[in-house]
């Protein structure tokens, strides 16, 4: 038995040193090298073919220098306003987060997480839900905001964000709804792909609702507040 144990508990320590191995040479390898293919995206070709359509992955690497300036603030503005200033997160947000989400139990889950989470999680993780993949998220967010920096995170998280069904990227986003390169988005076309990224699978940019509409200019009004974003 207690060689059994002893057997055990070697090969975790061989796991765990892999695990942290191959995480660091990947977080390493991803600041240099724009990631392929990330496990969302892998997640939603297995959803189509399981559900017999047509199997749909389209997106555009861009640098962030050929993606107009509004667009990574209306990201900020839209889902993180201390981009700039914290180091990967926000635990004002996180606090409010909890406080929501236990007076509405069982009801609508919001979240506290920051760009620099939602980048880890989008690269590294899985989608779902969990304490395991939360503790995942936090390590890899440590990794990212120490090893890429903030410009290469809003780049990384700017190309590779679920922007409609089977579509990732604001490049994709903007040639699939507006039919012109990120470059040359309107901060109202970039403050409606801002509007959507809670439920990109829900909503249209091009065909915004009331709802959609009104996240627009709240976003445009907080662009305006922010001013611009420093990396």
């Amino acid at each position: 038995m207690k060689k059994n144990l002893l057997t055990l508990l070697r090969w975790l320590k061989y796991f765990i040193l892999l695990f942290f191995i191959s995480s660091l040479f990947f977080v390493v390898l991803y600041r240099f090298v724009n990631p392929p293919v990330t496990p969302l995206m892998i997640i939603r070709l297995a959803e189509q073919a399981y559900s017999g359509k047509t199997l749909k992955l389209k997106k555009a690497w861009v640098s962030i220098d050929k993606i107009a300036p509004s667009m990574p603030l209306a990201a900020v503005a839209s889902e993180d306003n201390l981009f700039s200033e914290h180091h990967g997160f926000d635990l004002g947000a996180i606090e409010k987060a909890i406080d929501f989400n236990q007076k509405k139990a069982g009801r609508k889950v919001r979240g506290g997480s920051t760009i620099s989470q939602q980048t880890a999680k989008n690269v590294f993780l899985w989608p779902q839900r969990s304490w395991i993949r939360k503790g995942l998220e936090a390590y890899f967010t440590v990794l990212i905001e120490f090893v890429w920096g903030k410009k290469r995170i809003m780049e990384v998280y700017l190309n590779v964000i679920e922007t409609g069904k089977g579509i990732y990227g604001t490049e994709a986003a903007s040639q699939t709804y507006f039919s012109k390169p990120a470059s040359k988005l309107s901060r109202g076309e970039a403050a409606l792909i801002a509007a959507i990224l809670p439920n990109p699978l829900k909503w249209n940019p091009a065909s915004p609702t009331a709802y959609l509409s009104g996240r627009q200019q709240w976003i445009l009004w907080n662009m305006g507040n922010i001013g611009r974003i420093d990396y």
